[in-house]
């Protein structure tokens, strides 16, 4: 383990508003799920959240560690290329997912209302 006690005070400072403006941006986002009312709404604020509040985590913890190696540590940027990558692709086939069910249902209302009612 490494001793955060040799930790310079600038670098502490910048590293925990970092990771509070990360947790601040993902509690937005959560809170916009909850408060906005349609599906299309409520996935935006979530998505641009998570890709936010993780980048600002995920820098922190580079400058973190980087300051107690006394190196530079980049080993997350490939946690952040893949929240980069993976989060606006789960984010358009949920929306993709979604489209595809209303238009189904819509047809389907459609092609019962054309059908011949028995009197």
């Amino acid at each position: 383990m490494t001793d955060v006690t040799h930790l310079p005070p600038l670098v502490a400072f910048v590293v925990a508003a970092l990771v509070v403006l990360g947790a601040a941006v993902a509690l937005i986002g959560s809170i916009g799920l909850l408060r906005l009312r349609t599906f299309y709404e409520r996935i935006h604020p979530p998505t641009m959240g998570t890709t936010l509040g993780v980048g600002c985590v995920l820098l922190a913890s580079m400058l973190l560690f980087s300051a107690l190696a006394l190196r530079p540590v980049v080993h997350e940027i490939v946690i952040a290329v893949f929240v980069v990558l993976t989060t606006p692709v789960t984010f358009m086939l949920l929306v993709r997912a979604a489209i595809h069910r209303e238009r189904a249902a819509r047809e389907a209302d459609a092609r019962a209302d054309q059908a011949p009612r028995p009197d």
